[in-house]
């Protein structure tokens, strides 16, 4: 689908009349649009705030991985039938190191569920949302606007956002930051993060291969970084490969043929000979994560609170499980009556949050230094460790919850329930 042209002027969906707003979300990414269609499917006043001109539905193309927990999420918003027609489901996961000889397995079918996950381009979910929340007159829009200046008051917050036509004042109750790991609305609340340059780029491509894939996906951890091939339709697979940054732009320099010929030397066999790649793409990686998820009047959710290394594709899927909380917290608050930026209010998502947050995060920084070292006493390490995991179903069960978005206390959305 082509993406739409963009936008000369503010794109408003009704007229402010002095509204205040219950909750402004910033951020036309991912989890920007699901916290504010959640938001006023329960009810609550909600304006977004997207800087883009044409936002997530002109999103490039990647693949994308969304766990079982967030398909639940976006099903319970009506958002999954349409995503799904260009889902693959991932049957099973193969990890290993390569060279050496630890591996484990995960497989949907030992846990009673269809997939562990599902594999889509980021493109095509982005076009949902974007379809979506133009048919949602319940949401504002004011696009494109960035955000350049914030005043906290006692009962209120004034975003001010410059677009096309000059400066726009918005008043709201709750000011919601999705807008990214270089969050502008965290620099200009005064909340600082702990971030890392992981001197590592990840190159992106679709990729066909020999023979199919059988809705496995495969993550090998080499000396380079990790190589990711995740199941995109039959004998199709979406690549994410972690390289320092010399050897990620030497490969980008290369043609498909020789590009593929490097990618079956570092991957192997499994899947046959690569045959054909896409369009390349390359980002530079590094991590953020915020000193505070909450301050009166303000949340921060997805990458603005945490800003995940891919290597264990859990950033899109933690930033989701934040929109279904903070949403439900904030629709719990408003039909109660209470104020959905009071701290007390926000100090419950920030309580709910705090442990997934924090072990997701450490989970996936342990990931990556444990699998970027050569010694070779931590390499039999971590192969007994891989060894020990595929033996262990209860170790298993645990990781494979967890990598599912399904551990610990879900929100209503991921337990089949409306908000």
């Amino acid at each position: 689908m082509a993406a739409p042209e963009a936008t000369p002027v503010l794109q408003m969906k009704k007229s402010l009349s002095n509204e205040i707003f219950d909750v402004v979300v910033v951020g036309g990414g991912f989890v920007g649009i699901t916290l504010a269609l959640a938001l006023a499917r329960g009810g609550v006043r909600t304006a977004l705030i997207d800087a883009a001109t044409a936002g997530a539905e002109a999103t490039p193309s990647r693949p994308i991985a969304l766990a079982e927990g967030s398909r639940r999420i976006l099903e319970g918003l009506g958002l999954w039938n349409e995503i799904s027609a260009g889902a693959t489901p991932i049957r099973a996961v193969h990890v290993s190191d390569r060279g050496r000889f630890g591996f484990a397995r995960l497989k949907a079918s030992d846990y009673g569920v269809d997939a562990l996950g599902y594999v889509s381009d980021a493109g095509e979910i982005g076009a949902v949302l974007g379809r979506v929340l133009d048919a949602a007159p319940e949401v504002t829009v004011f696009k494109p606007c960035s955000v350049h200046q914030l005043q906290f008051l006692e009962e209120r917050v004034r975003v001010e956002c410059a677009s096309a036509e000059g400066s726009l004042s918005l008043d709201t109750r709750l000011l919601a930051a999705a807008d990214g790991g270089q969050s502008v609305v965290r620099r200009l609340s005064g909340i600082q993060a702990r971030e890392r340059d992981w001197e590592q780029s990840a190159i992106t491509a679709t990729v066909r291969t020999r023979f199919d894939h059988g809705g496995v996906a495969y993550e090998r951890f080499t000396a380079d970084g990790p190589v990711a091939l995740l199941p995109m339709g039959r004998r199709r697979s979406g690549l994410v490969w972690t390289l320092p940054h010399e050897r990620a732009e030497a490969l980008m320099a290369r043609d498909d043929a020789s590009f593929l010929e490097a990618l079956g030397e570092t991957f192997g066999t499994r899947l046959g000979a690569f045959t054909e790649a896409g369009a390349r793409t390359r980002h530079r990686l590094h991590s953020a994560h915020s000193r505070l998820a909450v301050k009166p009047r303000l949340a921060l959710a997805g990458n603005a609170a945490n800003h995940l290394h891919p290597v264990a594709g859990q950033g899109l899927n933690l930033g989701l499980r934040d929109a279904a909380i903070l949403a439900e917290i904030v629709v719990d608050a408003s039909r109660r009556g209470d104020d959905p930026g009071a701290l007390a209010t926000l100090k419950r998502y920030a309580d709910w949050r705090r442990v997934d947050q924090r072990s997701t995060s450490q989970f996936t920084e342990a990931v990556v230094r444990l699998f970027s070292n050569d010694s070779v006493p931590l390499a039999l390490l971590r192969d007994a460790g891989l060894v020990g995991l595929d033996s262990f179903s209860f170790l298993k069960r645990t990781l494979s919850r967890h990598a599912m978005g399904l551990a610990g206390r879900g929100p209503r959305l991921s337990r089949g329930l409306p908000l």
